[in-house]
Parts: C-alpha cells; sequence; structure tokens
C-alpha cells in the first residue's frame, strides 16, 4: 500500500510540474506574439509618420522654395526606404499568428491539467497514467508545430507569473466575475 501512495504522490508531483511547463509556454507565446504586434505597430506607424514627412517636404519645397524643406523631404524618404528594405523580409503578421496558434493549443492543455489535477483523488493510477500520456503526447505535437520564442518573451513570461500572478485569480476576483448567484459570498 506505501508504495502505491508514493506511486500516486509521484504522479501528482510530475503532473504540477507539467502544468507548470505549459503554464510557462503558453504566457511565452503570449508575451511573444504581443510584442511583435507592438513592433508591427510601431514599424507601420513610423513609416505613415516618414511618408507625411516626405510628402509634406517635397511638396513644400515645390511651393516655397526653401531647401530644408527638400532635406527634410529627403532624409525622411531615405529613412522610410532603409525601414522597408530592412523589413521587407519580416512577416511580422503571420510569425505573431503563429504564436497566437500555440498559445491557444496550450491553453487547452493547460486547462485539461488543471482538471487532471482537479479529478486526481477520485481516478485510479492507470486512469491518471492513460491521461498524462495522453497530454504529454499532445503536448509534443503542439511543441513540434509552434514557433520558438526567445529568452526576452521567457523573462516576461516569468515576470508575469511569478510577480504579477497573470493566470491566476484570488477567491475574491473569481466572485466579482460571476454572477451574483454563483458567488461564494
Amino acid at each position: 500500500m506505501e508504495n502505491n501512495t508514493q506511486h500516486k504522490e509521484a504522479l501528482c508531483t510530475q503532473l504540477r510540474e507539467a502544468y507548470g511547463r505549459i503554464a510557462y509556454t503558453y504566457t511565452t507565446h503570449l508575451k511573444k506574439m504581443n510584442r511583435l504586434d507592438k513592433c508591427y505597430r510601431q514599424i507601420k506607424y513610423a513609416q505613415i509618420a516618414l511618408s507625411a514627412l516626405t510628402t509634406v517636404g517635397f511638396f513644400g519645397s515645390v511651393i516655397t522654395n526653401e531647401v530644408a524643406l527638400t532635406w527634410i523631404g529627403g532624409i525622411s524618404s531615405a529613412t522610410l526606404l532603409f525601414i522597408t528594405l530592412y523589413f521587407k523580409d519580416f512577416n511580422l503578421t503571420e510569425e505573431s499568428r503563429q504564436h497566437r496558434i500555440a498559445s491557444d493549443d496550450m491553453w487547452l492543455i493547460r486547462e485539461r491539467y488543471i482538471s487532471l489535477l482537479t479529478d486526481f483523488s477520485v481516478l485510479s493510477e492507470e486512469d491518471i497514467m492513460s491521461k498524462r500520456d495522453e497530454l504529454q503526447k499532445l503536448t509534443f505535437e503542439i511543441y513540434s508545430k509552434s514557433p520558438k520564442t526567445d529568452a526576452k518573451s521567457y523573462c516576461d513570461a516569468q515576470k508575469a507569473l511569478n510577480t504579477e500572478e497573470e493566470q491566476f485569480f484570488t477567491p475574491e476576483e473569481i466572485d466579482n466575475m460571476l454572477p451574483a448567484h454563483l458567488r461564494k459570498r
């Protein structure tokens, strides 16, 4: 009996660790996606601003004959060309979409781990091991088709999970989100 209890405790520890890894991966993909979206927006805003400066500079120089406006238009145009050429082979929206898909897939796995941990005490060891093996296989499939993340995204996820408790709610927060008839108060 002791051996059986030790094994079940070891299974619980393994599932908790797997849940932690999934929660980190899920959050890391979200952080990477958010950074890519922000970068894309900043590039587009810069391109719009530089296009406007270029247009104003050249039209202004034609109308007023001011050399300074020609320089402003020329420098803006050259900067815009540099930004456009530098980012021409980057597809930030597609990369962001791939991270969104990965995080969506990870969300489901994460929820299944939570359910398994919730049901842990009423399941047999065989059922637990079967569900664990299935989750490991699904996790591998998601990892194998997901884009890679980076150290910055991992650090952002670590801060969000450990310091800001981004994926977790206090009982009071949950009660405030639920309709009145479902609250525990």
